[in-house]
């Protein structure tokens, strides 16, 4: 939601609460300003509130209410408690200005005794804070009804005579006797402190004390003006808050953020061992079951692991959705993971459902001194990954050296829309091969990004789903360019192939944008070839059809011969199929079954091409095993060379297959 929208639910929901002394669009303007400076200084949002008078009894909670959707728990926390600090503080400035008039009205005592002490009595007994005025000792000259209802008493003549020191915590006496000796000495002009109060019937009390002097005729200190505010329940929501964020509110459990803290302070201490538990198919649970099932289960998974943690001494947390993190001091990790499936592994019964429980485990054991606490949480969420990419109830222990290497891949991934954006990924050219005549068949169409191939870069942009904008950016930009090729050279121009990736390949929108692609161009249908994924195809996508049935050759990449894949030949009308396999040498076993393969497939009237084939030799032998083309013997060139090489190329070769 946009900030001035924001500010305007803001405004609408705040001045119901409380009387703000300004226009809408005054308030309005105020509120956007405290948007703006609510994530980096929510305290000083929370002063502007009360300063604009938002100092109602809701004013509060619709303020969060309406701020929750937006800015994060902890943000909102701190903008609450100091809200709280700035209400209470300005509760004490505008008794501060009844203490400074009690001060004067008893200077005024010989003109207008009558009045003046009326009118002193009046606020002293209706003051909403207790308040107390003792001598030097501590003995109570005079108290309110409302500090003898602090302490527990019926009124304030029974705290007349008593030392407000006896309802002191212990603890404090010592702090506050020194605190007072340095207004009554003059080293201060006051001070304000939180501090525990001891009620007469032994119940502790939290309060937040002012302190100051009254002075005489001469301006000599001579009695303690102690102001007293009870905030015992703030003081329990603070305590609540303080709880929520280090909890988390479905378990109960630390959430990730306290447990980081508490790894942080384990790592300068003894070795440890961290385990990320990812609960298995816990989805099948909240979709087939219903969320609050699921939630249910959470919560059982929280209490086993709870007292799991609590028999090996160890700290556990609720650190995602289904994902839970135990660290314990070094210990055997294969027991430790088969102690935690066990645990997992009782019945579990929810609302009649038995369940069945079991867990991925990733494990960082030992790690060194030196590592931060987020470095270790993601190499053990990254060693989770790599036990679930095993299969259900699987652990793996961190590896740094396959940890970088994934790492460097998933840089390169993260950092290749940036690339895109700025040029450095190109479309070259491959030529296809044929292998009996040695003529050029076409060019294929391949992205091109530093030292990877035209496949590493599409499996990048499959993980990060950029592979669908740039998989249609290529065959736009080949079609353009390969149109260009026939409006120059007309039957010398090469057919265009290109391969697309899984994620095209069953994109529905496919056949539409090979359709604009054309049209947008003017490139012939007929000089434009497409090879689809083999496992889009087996798994019921029927682009190719549809594209055969536009006009449009089509082709089969990655093909291994599988009994599938050769039952789709006679299903899905295709011209041919590529693969990526080792040259089969004639003297090598698989030669015959490779030559057997390549017939039947010939047999199905589909022609059979190689690709990343790089030298003569391999090509020869896929000649003699029966192949029809190859892909690679030439390096990829780009647009440029290709057309430098049409304009100059001696005879044209033969027409495009």
């Amino acid at each position: 939601m946009e900030l001035p929208e924001l500010a305007a639910r803001w405004m609408h929901a705040l001045t119901p609460t409380a009387y703000i002394p300004l226009s809408h669009a005054e308030i309005e303007q105020a509120l956007l300003d405290s948007l703006r400076e609510l994530p980096g200084s929510p305290e000083s949002v929370a002063y502007r509130l009360v300063s604009l008078h938002a100092t109602g009894p809701d004013s509060l909670r619709a303020t969060i209410e309406v701020l929750s959707p937006t800015f994060d728990l902890p943000v909102l926390a701190r903008m609450a408690s100091a809200y709280a600090q700035a209400v209470r503080m300005d509760a004490f400035d505008q008794q501060e200005q009844i203490k400074i008039a009690i001060v004067r009205a008893k200077q005024r005592v010989e003109r207008t005794l009558m009045v003046s002490q009326a009118r002193f009595q009046e606020m002293f007994d209706s003051a909403a804070l207790g308040i107390a005025i003792t001598d030097f000792t501590g003995r109570c000259v005079q108290a309110n009804d409302a500090l003898a209802e602090i302490v527990g008493l019926e009124s304030g003549t029974d705290v007349h005579d008593r030392d407000l020191r006896d309802f002191y915590h212990p603890e404090d006496v010592a702090a506050l006797g020194a605190s007072y000796r340095k207004v009554q000495e003059g080293r201060v002009d006051r001070f304000r402190d939180q501090r525990k109060l001891i009620r007469v019937d032994g119940e502790p009390v939290w309060v937040h004390l002012a302190v100051s002097v009254l002075r005489d005729a001469d301006g000599e200190p001579t009695h303690h003006v102690t102001m007293v505010e009870d905030i015992s329940e703030l003081h329990l929501l603070q305590r609540s808050l303080d709880h929520q964020l280090l909890h988390d509110s479905l378990t109960g459990l630390s959430n990730r953020q306290h447990f980081i803290s508490q790894v942080e302070r384990q790592l300068d201490g003894r070795p440890i061992t961290l385990y990320h538990l990812g609960l298995d198919a816990f989805s099948v649970v909240n979709n087939g079951l219903g969320q609050e099932t699921g939630d249910k289960l959470l919560k059982i998974v929280a209490t086993r692991l709870g007292r799991f943690a609590a028999e090996k001494g160890a700290v556990v947390a609720r650190v995602g959705g289904d994902e839970f993190a135990i660290m314990v001091a070094s210990d055997t990790v294969t027991s430790t993971v088969e102690e935690i499936q066990e645990v997992l592994d009782e019945p579990t019964f929810v609302d009649d459902h038995g369940i069945a429980l079991s867990a991925s485990i990733g494990v960082v054991d030992r790690p060194p001194a030196f590592v931060t606490a987020a470095e270790l949480m993601r190499c053990a969420n990254s060693a989770l990954r790599q036990a679930k990419a095993r299969g259900k109830r699987q652990w793996a222990l961190h590896d740094p050296h396959d940890d970088a290497r994934r790492r460097g891949k998933y840089a390169l991934a993260a950092s290749m829309p940036g690339a895109w954006e700025h040029g450095e990924i190109e479309i070259v050219y491959a030529p296809v091969h044929d292998l009996e005549t040695s003529e050029v068949l076409g060019a294929v169409a391949r992205l091109h990004w530093d030292d990877l191939s035209h496949n590493d870069t599409m499996a990048l942009a499959d993980s990060t789903g950029l592979s669908l904008p740039i998989g249609r950016w290529l065959l736009r930009e080949a079609c353009a360019q390969a149109a260009r090729w026939v409006a120059e050279f007309g039957d010398r121009a090469p057919t265009l192939h290109i391969a697309l990736g899984a994620l095209q390949s069953r994109d529905e929108d496919l056949v539409a944008d090979v359709k604009r692609a054309l049209d947008e161009t003017g490139l012939p249908a007929e000089r434009l070839r497409i090879s689809l994924d083999i496992a889009s195809v087996l798994a019921g996508d029927d682009n190719a059809v549809v594209l055969h049935d536009n006009g449009i050759v089509t082709a089969l990449d990655g093909f291994r011969g599988g009994h599938d894949e050769l039952a789709v030949l006679t299903e899905v009308p295709v011209r041919s199929v590529i693969t990526r396999a080792p040259a089969p040498s004639p003297d090598s076993p698989l030669y015959q079954a490779m030559r057997a393969l390549i017939a039947t497939v010939h047999g199905f009237g589909v022609r059979f091409g190689v690709d990343e084939v790089h030298t003569l030799d391999d090509a020869e032998h896929w000649r003699q095993a029966g192949a029809d083309g190859v892909i690679g013997l030439l390096p990829a060139l780009t647009a440029a060379e290709v057309t430098e090489l049409l304009a100059t190329a001696a005879s044209p070769p033969t027409a495009a297959s």
